[in-house]
């Protein structure tokens, strides 16, 4: 049996694999003979901890915060601005109180320094890349021949480890170039933070309202408006959620990576490259055609949020500020290109969080108010069956949930007894 698994004493059962890189990364490998098991297990130790499930998301936090440390100051946001979030909060709520009967959805308003941002973002930022990182993580074990995987043993699950570690140093880095770059909460679209809690980073507020030739206040209370819009959304619709982190798991489920492209670049790496290398997308997933399924239901749904938060917004900021339009315009080409930090996070994931149809979905929102009314609009909102689809968008000023010619309420409330029934029925 000795021979099924070594028939040549001495050489590397791993080599071709890209394990072979690996090793020889952490200062394993002999050339082309059996790497020193005992130096690797070694090595694996000091660098990397036991973690739970498929990433190293402790490694994922401290790697963010270190690296939002090292990019410049983030002092604490002090009470001049918190106070200033919190009157434009009530300001924010009273102009939507015009616009939608959606009841307000935020309880508080908080102003966050980046680190704050990846402390309360972290849960939901977890939740949506282990699925991904399931995937990843475990390509370069399955990639394994049979007698390699003999040999190696236990230190299987010490790959595993090692990969976890890895993805979570990349995933911390990305997390860091979002938190200098996010404006809110919701900013692209997600509710990432606590339940009912309208948070603001002051500092990136001012960063981006630095060109726009605005005032501060206008920027800041226009960024709050679309914070307190999300929140009133989420709260409405709480299948919402769930629907997101749904697509966002079928998109990992299809993950595959490049074994062979890992493999070659880990044989040119010596130790000392390796962080580089992580930074560089290392572990960059490829783009496969049972994950495009799953990206158009993301990309529909995150463009129906952001059209109707454009709608909402700005309905209430119509009569009351002038400053809208144009800052209304910024805003949507800013979610339309993406900044480097969501550019860095989607090349690690595979996964671009846009709203590429976001002008389509704000059409359709407006339109079916000026035929049905506002309540009609934000009534769909209460079943997924209600809801229009990506083939909508084509005819944005065509979409409506029932006949012109009938009851809305009455077709409404039959549609969702029809939905409550297949529910307990299934």
């Amino acid at each position: 049996m000795g021979d099924d698994i070594d028939p040549v004493p001495g050489e590397d059962p791993f080599k071709g694999t890209p394990m072979e890189g690996l090793f020889e990364a952490l200062g394993g490998g002999t050339g082309g003979q059996m790497p020193d098991l005992g130096v690797v297990f070694g090595q694996m130790q000091q660098m990397f901890q036991p973690h739970d499930g498929p990433i190293n998301f402790a490694m994922a936090k401290d790697v963010a915060r270190q690296a939002v440390a090292a990019a410049g100051p983030d002092p604490a946001p002090h009470t001049g601005q918190s106070g200033a979030i919190d009157d434009a909060v009530q300001l924010a709520e009273g102009w939507l109180d015009q616009v939608t009967a959606v009841p307000r959805g935020a309880t508080a308003a908080v102003a966050w320094s980046r680190a704050e941002w990846i402390d309360q973002t972290s849960e939901t930022w977890q939740l949506l890349v282990e699925p991904i990182a399931t995937h990843v993580v475990g390509a370069m074990g399955e990639a394994l021949p049979e007698e390699a995987r003999a040999v190696a043993g236990p230190l299987i699950g010490i790959f595993s480890q090692v990969g976890g570690a890895m993805f979570g140093q990349q995933i911390g880095q990305a997390l860091a170039g979002l938190a200098g770059e996010v404006l809110s909460s919701t900013d692209i679209g997600l509710p990432l933070g606590p339940e009912r809690i309208a948070a603001v980073l002051p500092s990136n507020v001012a960063s981006f309202g630095e060109g726009l030739e605005h005032r501060p206040a206008d920027v800041l209370l226009y960024v709050t408006l679309r914070e307190c819009a999300h929140h009133r959304l989420f709260q409405h619709a709480p299948w919402l959620r769930g629907a997101l982190v749904n697509a966002v798991e079928e998109f990992g489920r299809g993950t595959r990576i490049d074994v062979s492209g890992i493999e070659s670049k880990l044989a040119e790496l010596d130790p000392s490259q390796l962080p580089e290398a992580l930074e560089g997308g290392l572990f960059e997933p490829q783009r496969t055609p049972e994950q495009q399924h799953a990206v158009d239901r993301l990309e529909t749904l995150l463009a129906f949020i952001e059209g109707w938060v454009d709608e909402v917004v700005d309905l209430a900021t119509r009569d009351t500020m002038p400053t809208a339009p144009a800052l209304s315009e910024a805003v949507r080409r800013r979610r339309a290109t993406g900044g480097p930090a969501e550019q860095t996070f989607a090349s690690l994931v595979g996964l671009e969080l846009r709203p590429r149809r976001l002008r389509d979905a704000a059409t359709l929102w407006a339109a079916l108010r000026d035929r049905f009314g506002s309540d009609a609009r934000d009534a769909v909102w209460t079943h997924p069956d209600l809801m229009p689809t990506a083939a909508d968008l084509d005819d944005p000023l065509g979409f409506a949930p029932v006949d012109d010619d009938t009851d809305f309420d009455a077709a409404l409330t039959e549609l969702l007894d029809k939905a409550d029934d297949g529910d307990s029925g299934a």
